[in-house]
């Protein structure tokens, strides 16, 4: 089907990387990668805050500390612009989530010269772990982790060679480093765990949306296979038929009738409205349009008409089309097999909807028994029914047979 293929296209066009699109296979990752960047920037206008207030501790120590630190602080500041705004926030990230171990490595020939306080934290420490969280927005799961261990390890090292090793600088820094290393290690976690959680729902979205699609198309590859198969029996087997076995001037015009109708089915059949309007119609006008085409089968026939003379459209186009079709086939199966005898048709209200009821005095048929090639009940009648929401029935003895066609709006046409 021309549908399933646009569908199946659709899921399978995937955004390039590096890019957030708000895509209909990805809407619960884009929403929860948005959630953490805001995260992130929350986090590093609190943390990088308290940073930048004690850097300030170190101010004009000479230039080549003022460079890197302004560096660092305006990468993150960048970093965290990029992050609430949402474009560009994977580019920041990386600058910083680089930048930072490069400053720290040449954090302690920048501050020569001073002396560094063994129970105290410098302003690179607080930012060791925003180095780890702009790693997780900007790359990949294995390299977040390489990071929240490296940018620990780096600190420790960066920390004990600046404190000339000095045995009063280890527990500090042993602690320090075991917090950032945990809190890291946790912040990666927690957002790949959000970030699988927002796939699978996208995963289980868009096989709600394929499944959802298959079913439909094969709904309407069957309506279309009753549809056709209803057509092949009402317009041409049946007037092959009719013809065939057509003995009488009445059967012979009955089996005109049907060719004609066959020849202006198939010619239409092509058209872009086939089934013409669904605007809705009374239900005098189904009975109307059943003894006009008991007519064009050459059958004399008043449809008897009981609470129907509101005028109110109650029934839809489509609806009506499918109850005044498989009504003629009741009439023609009439016609053919009983020789219309006691032929009558009787049009009613059934909820918000219609009831026909064609009925004869022939001997009667099996239902049962009719073979499942003759499609002139099973396709053109109960199919056609079930197409549109309705029902039918048959009631069929020796003293005749009995076609009633219902819908009364419950149902979804």
């Amino acid at each position: 089907m021309a549908t399933q293929s646009v569908i199946d296209a659709a899921w399978g066009t995937l955004p390039p990387a590096g890019r957030t699109v708000e895509t209909a296979g990805r809407y619960t990752s884009s929403r929860m990668e948005r959630i953490i960047q805001i995260v992130v920037a929350v986090g590093c206008v609190a943390i990088g805050g308290q940073g930048f207030v004690t850097s300030w501790d170190l101010y004009g120590i000479g230039l080549p500390h003022a460079v890197l630190h302004g560096a660092v602080f305006l990468s993150l500041a960048v970093m965290t612009l990029l992050c609430i705004i949402g474009r560009g926030a994977r580019i920041g990230s990386a600058v910083f989530a680089i930048l930072y171990p490069i400053a720290l490595v040449l954090w302690p020939l920048v501050t020569a010269g001073t002396q560094p306080d063994p129970h105290g934290q410098p302003w690179t420490f607080y930012l060791v772990n925003l180095a780890t969280v702009g790693a997780m927005v900007a790359f990949p799961l294995r390299w977040q982790y390489v990071w929240a261990i490296a940018m620990s390890v780096i600190y420790a090292g960066v920390r004990l060679v600046r404190g000339g090793f000095a045995p009063e600088y280890w527990v500090g820094i042993g602690y320090d480093v075991s917090i950032a290393l945990i809190q890291g290690l946790v912040f990666v976690t927690v957002a790949w765990v959000l970030r699988s959680l927002a796939g699978g729902v996208d995963a289980a979205r868009q096989q709600a949306v394929l499944s959802y699609a298959r079913a439909a198309s094969a709904d309407a590859g069957e309506q279309e296979r009753v549809a056709v198969a209803a057509l092949m029996h009402d317009s041409v087997l049946a007037a092959l038929i009719a013809a065939e076995r057509a003995r009488t001037p009445r059967e012979r015009q009955l089996a005109v009738s049907m060719a004609r109708e066959a020849l202006t089915r198939l010619a239409n059949a092509e058209s872009d409205d086939p089934e013409g309007s669904d605007e809705p119609v009374a239900r005098a006008c189904i009975a109307a349009a059943i003894e006009r085409s008991a007519e064009e089968l050459g059958v004399s026939l008043q449809v008897t008409r009981k609470d129907v003379d509101d005028g109110r459209p109650a029934v839809p186009g489509r609806v009506a089309r499918a109850i005044v079709l498989a009504a003629t086939q009741a009439v023609a199966n009439a016609v053919q097999h009983a020789d219309g005898a006691g032929l009558q048709v009787a049009v009613s209200r059934a909820g918000e909807g219609v009831r026909v009821e064609v009925s004869d005095s022939g001997p009667g048929v099996d239902v049962a028994s009719i073979p499942a090639d003759r499609l002139g009940i099973r396709a053109s009648i109960f199919a056609r029914m079930a197409a549109v929401g309705g029902d039918a029935t048959i009631e069929s003895g020796a003293r005749g047979t009995t076609v009633a066609l219902t819908w009364t709006g419950k149902k979804q046409a």
